[in-house]
């Protein structure tokens, strides 16, 4: 049976967090891919597609745009879907590197970083920020505080205007809110996540990560002896001790690790790596950048804090081919192709049938007779005329439209009369297929059930 990493449960410092600055390797891909997802985020939703937005969950006509597909709600399932997919994404990433998501991805985790920057931009670097929390209230500390809550507030707008402009398109929202005419249900969002990101990333910070993601009490669950994770190599590190730069550490029966405190003044949760992983540890390489500088600057090799899985601590090979990891790389692969498979080939029309209330009734002909309601959907970005009929016993026929143009997006309520001779009945209940097939694209076509009531054979 496969060993698991327990995600040891150390109490956090219970002061204010006050990380410190510094440059490595992993910041930098951070950075580069911090500022590709901001870019996404708040770039995507001034694009334009044929005329609209090309992003947009447009709630009050119920359609999803994105780019040049559009979604409605009976494509509720694909979300669904995607969402699995996600999560089965996030188990894989955990089992293969730990909680990679959190440290470069998470939006909790990027906007703190923001938050920070804006933080040191304004009030200096950690020594400095601690001076400053110490000082006695005064002009310069009032001004310095000032700038910093400033920009923060100017971030979490960006952000709150950004979230409402992919339900409200973005032009007509800003232009309302420069001239203060902007809806009260707009308004009230925008206020509510720009509060939200104001108190997560500028207050709350590391707080909304060890007390509300759930994500850091399941992740031991999930590792294994061979996930690779942000670990210390206590072998190589220990015992730990201050010593001068040019000082051997073997001469000193030292390990490398001189006990700067780097690694945890840079930490975003305040942890000691040194203690082994932690629920807290988001996974940020923040303290591996931290050590290695240190590490350079004594003459040693890099790496006692790195990317290591328990068996290559322990002197062991790193094995990528296991069968859970394994397990779920297929899954996800099958998901990611079923469902593009089924965005490529789902149906541009939708057709809905409801019978009416009535049992049946006779027509002047003596056929027996059913009404139905129909919904007739276009999903495609151009407009589209349908061929309506249905299938069902011999001598059926049906009295309403038998062709129907619809532009993109349109909806239509249609009532049919479905007759059918009386001798044609076998039973009280007798099954119908409503079809609408496209006139020039017959692949594109939707078909529903029903199902129609008579007296039986007598």
């Amino acid at each position: 049976m496969t060993e698991r990493i327990p995600a040891i449960n150390i109490p956090v410092a219970t002061q204010a967090i006050v990380t410190k600055s510094f440059s490595g390797r992993f910041r930098t891909l951070r950075i580069v891919g911090g500022l590709l997802l901001f870019t996404l985020y708040f770039g995507t939703v001034w694009l334009s597609w044929d005329g609209r937005q090309a992003v947009l969950w447009d709630i009050s006509q119920r359609q999803f745009h994105i780019f040049g597909a559009t979604f409605w709600p009976e494509d509720l399932t694909l979300l669904m879907a995607g969402l699995v997919i996600c999560a089965f994404g996030l188990f894989f990433i955990t089992v293969l590197a730990g909680r990679v998501w959190c440290g470069y991805s998470c939006p909790q985790s990027m906007w703190t970083w923001l938050f920070l920057w804006a933080e040191k931009v304004t009030e200096g670097d950690r020594n400095q920020r601690i001076r400053l929390a110490q000082s006695p209230l005064g002009w310069n500390k009032v001004m310095r505080r000032l700038q910093k809550h400033t920009l923060w507030l100017a971030i979490s707008v960006a952000t709150g205007v950004t979230f409402v402009g992919y339900f409200s398109p973005i032009r007509p929202l800003v232009a309302e809110l420069l001239t203060l005419e902007t809806g009260a249900i707009a308004g009230f969002w925008i206020a509510f996540f720009t509060a939200a990101t104001y108190i997560n990333a500028g207050w709350l910070r590391e707080k909304v990560c060890l007390h509300m993601c759930p994500y850091g009490r399941f992740q031991s669950v999930m590792l294994d002896d061979d996930s690779v994770v942000i670990s210390y190599d206590a072998a190589r590190g220990e015992p730990r001790g201050h010593r001068k730069r040019d000082v051997v550490p073997a001469s000193d029966s030292l390990g490398d690790c001189i006990d700067c405190q780097q690694c945890v003044q840079v930490c975003p949760t305040g942890i000691d790596i040194r203690d082994g992983l932690q629920m807290a540890c988001i996974g940020c390489a923040a303290c591996i950048d931290a050590c290695d500088s240190i590490m350079d600057r004594m003459g040693y090799e890099r790496g006692l804090i790195r990317y290591a899985s328990a068996k290559q601590l322990a002197g062991g090979r790193f094995r990528p081919f296991r069968p859970r990891l394994v397990g779920y790389a297929v899954v996800l692969v099958a998901m990611v192709v079923a469902l593009g498979w089924v965005l490529v080939s789902r149906p541009l029309v939708s057709l809905d049938v409801a019978k009416d209330r009535g049992l049946f009734r006779y027509d002047n002909a003596g056929r027996v007779e059913n009404s139905y309601q129909l919904r007739l959907l276009n999903k495609a970005a151009q407009p589209r005329s349908f061929r309506l009929g249905v299938e069902g016993p011999a001598g059926l026929s049906i009295d309403g439209p038998s062709e129907v143009s619809l532009a993109p997006g349109e909806s239509r309520d249609l009532t049919l009369a479905v007759a059918i001779p009386r001798e044609q009945l076998q039973a009280l209940s007798t099954e119908l297929v409503f079809t609408a097939i496209d006139r020039l694209d017959p692949a594109q076509a939707a078909r529903e059930d029903s199902a129609f009531t008579g007296p039986g054979w007598r």
